[in-house]
């Protein structure tokens, strides 16, 4: 599995339920990554997309124990222990991304192989975090590209690579 997120330099990932940042090439990267495969959620980032409503071309799972059911075009599952023996057994593991939020995320650090982080040179009001994988010794920064400017901020993507992913 891979997580795919951005994040303040002190790995805020959203405030009041909306992201931190709207920058073009990063959510080009995000589709480009996610396209055709499966993206993994709670209910407040599926009511955070516009509409309300799923990612198009892609298989959108939710995991929460607050709905009773999900729009049409995602799946619906309570809990970790319900989710994982489906994730293991009908998808490839490298095409499931966990899209958010925080505590979704934090479920499934562990098992995943890859972190794909967009790292945004600014601090900005946070009420959600990621952890920092600068200091998680089980996870080590594989790739990084170039400083990218848009809208006069800087940021860079990163590849994290974990050393002991969780086994579903």
């Amino acid at each position: 599995m891979n997580c795919i997120l951005s994040v303040s330099e002190n790995w805020g990932i959203g405030k009041d339920n909306k992201l931190l940042f709207h920058l073009p090439s990063d959510m080009a990267f995000f589709k480009a990554k996610t396209m055709g495969n499966v993206v993994v959620m709670g209910h407040s980032t599926l009511k955070s997309l516009p509409g309300s409503k799923p990612l198009p071309n892609r298989m959108n799972i939710v995991l929460s124990r607050h709905l009773d059911s999900a729009p049409e075009g995602t799946l619906l599952y309570h809990s970790m222990e319900e989710l994982l023996p489906d994730l293991a057994t009908g998808y490839d593991s490298d095409s499931v991304y966990i899209i958010g939020g925080e505590s979704i995320y934090k479920q499934f650090l562990p098992y995943c192989h890859q972190a794909f982080i967009t790292k945004v040179q600014k601090d900005v009001p946070a009420d959600r975090f990621f952890p920092n994988l600068d200091n998680d010794p089980n996870w080590v920064l594989a790739d990084s590209t170039e400083p990218i400017t848009e809208k006069e901020i800087t940021f860079t993507i990163c590849t994290y690579e974990n050393k002991n992913p969780l086994s579903i």
